[in-house]
């Protein structure tokens, strides 16, 4: 028997992100979880290092990995319709549910509670609130991006986001932004290369 999450899964590159937006660089979901896995981790080292917190970076780094899995199925909804208001807002989270649990129907049964973990994750948790700031947090590099290109139809989604993102309190979000946010506006000449 075969099993088909992992054919599924890899259909992420197919998936862009900002559909009612000119992008001057379209991005799929797939990249786009990986910046989020890699802004994850940096967020939970920093929050464990620096500010002496416990959360499980590995955990952190699996919800971000798989935290746009559904959308195999459910497509990408845009932002602006996706929380037009809590009725959407609530039958699209449904959705994603059904379709999260889809996924997993596709592995066998042996394996399904290990990936249970990372694709349905625990929303009250310290890693789930990290992941979803790295998940602003790609977004908001996104938005420098493109402005950086010169395309202004990112400039609202780069206030909107930032303020979001600040209004977290979280501190390892403000150390990200004071350290290394800078850099993702410069030209690669510009960087500190060898």
């Amino acid at each position: 028997m075969s099993y088909d999450f992992f054919a599924f899964a890899d259909r992420m590159k197919y998936i862009k992100r900002w559909q009612l937006m000119r992008s001057v660089r379209e991005e799929n979901i797939m990249e786009h979880s990986q910046q989020v896995a890699m802004f994850a981790h940096a967020l939970a080292v920093i929050k464990n290092r620096i500010y002496g917190g416990n959360v499980n970076a590995e955990k952190a780094v699996l919800y971000a990995v798989y935290h746009e899995c559904a959308e195999v199925m459910t497509g990408d909804l845009p932002t602006p319709i996706k929380y037009f208001d809590n009725s959407i807002r609530g039958a699209y989270k449904n959705l994603e549910e059904k379709a999260s649990l889809k996924l997993l129907s596709m592995l066998p049964k042996e394996l399904e509670g290990d990936f249970a973990a990372s694709i349905i994750p625990d929303a009250q948790s310290e890693e789930y609130a990290i992941m979803k700031a790295a998940d602003r947090l790609a977004a908001y590099v996104k938005c420098l991006e493109e402005l950086r290109c010169g395309n202004n139809e990112f400039a609202k989604a780069k206030k909107s986001i930032e303020d979001d993102l600040h209004s977290r309190n979280m501190p390892e979000v403000e150390y990200f932004f004071k350290n290394f946010i800078e850099s993702f506006s410069l030209t690669l000449d510009e960087l500190d290369t060898i």
